[in-house]
């Protein structure tokens, strides 16, 4: 197999003063892990707000920066391990966020039921974000392959982008 290096430069082959280019929004596939500490949720503000500049979605970043956040502080508060897993996917003119955390899903129903109640109920603020971005949010459905809990977020950017006009939340019908 024949690999050309020359389209894919290493940092130390490429020219310093090369200009950035933007990667295509629909290239944004990125994936990361964080510790369940309470320290997390800012790290993973920072890396989205970065990760959407680098593929031209910055102007998406307000509303989708807040749900990230949201649900990485519910996964760490949460969590019975370790660490949480965060992916940022771009796909159908869409942001999709998703959380994975360590807390096993109950067997019991009802006690199933009071664990979702206390996470929607601690995830007030992101349901208020995802309405105004005219999305779609949830807690996984069933057990998750591995274990653990899901958590997912979906916001068209059209609604991201119109999220916060003049500081203020932007709300068509009003």
């Amino acid at each position: 197999m024949y690999l050309d290096t020359g389209v894919c430069q290493s940092p130390t082959l490429a020219p310093a003063d090369a200009p950035f280019v933007l990667a295509r929004p629909e290239a944004l596939s990125f994936s990361f892990t964080l510790p369940a500490v309470p320290r997390s949720p800012g790290i993973a503000r920072a890396a989205t707000r970065t990760i959407l500049d680098a593929h031209g979605l910055a102007d998406a970043a307000d509303a989708t920066v807040q749900v990230v956040s949201e649900l990485a502080a519910c996964a760490c508060r949460f969590s019975s391990t370790a660490t949480v897993y965060v992916s940022l996917r771009y796909r159908e003119e869409a942001l999709r966020v998703t959380l994975y955390d360590g807390h096993p899903r109950h067997a019991h129903a009802r006690l199933g039921a009071v664990c979702d109640l206390s996470r929607r109920v601690s995830l007030g603020v992101l349901d208020h974000v995802v309405r105004a971005c005219r999305g779609d949010w949830g807690i996984g459905g069933g057990r998750e392959p591995g274990g653990g809990t899901r958590m997912w977020a979906v916001l068209p950017r059209a609604g991201a982008c119109g999220y916060l006009r003049d500081g203020r939340e932007f709300r068509e019908d009003l």
